[in-house]
């Protein structure tokens, strides 16, 4: 064996073993534990995105919302996919949102559409946003 080859091979070797501690120093922690909020929607009185009902007000009044909500391009992606789901002209919001003032936006452009008194939010801002 050359030298060189020598020195080649030691250096292959010597990146392989950083690349190897650096992925074992990755975060490793557990996601978050969401147990809480999956126990709220298996609740039978909470209602959830399968419960939407499919009569024609409802579906309308639902796509009113989804669409102020995706049109506000000033809006987080959480925002844009906060669950609304409305049943006999009531409506639920569910999701996390990056802000209290981003989730006052999505409560305000769901009030204005639907009625102050009709809706129910259960939005959370997200932590560390």
């Amino acid at each position: 064996m050359t030298d060189a080859f020598r020195t080649a091979l030691l250096g292959q070797v010597l990146l392989m073993s950083s690349l190897g501690l650096l992925w074992a120093q990755q975060d490793t922690s557990a996601p978050p534990d969401n147990t809480k909020i999956n126990q709220r929607d298996r609740n039978q009185s909470e209602p959830t995105a399968d419960q939407q009902k499919e009569n024609p007000n409802d579906r309308d009044l639902a796509q009113q919302i989804r669409r102020a909500l995706v049109k506000d391009k000033s809006l987080s992606s959480n925002a844009h996919n906060v669950k609304v789901i409305a049943q006999n002209g009531a409506v639920t919001l569910k999701g996390p949102v990056n802000s209290e003032q981003e989730k006052q936006a999505v409560e305000a452009k769901a009030a204005q559409i639907a009625g102050a008194d009709k809706v129910k939010s259960e939005i959370q801002v997200a932590p560390n946003q």
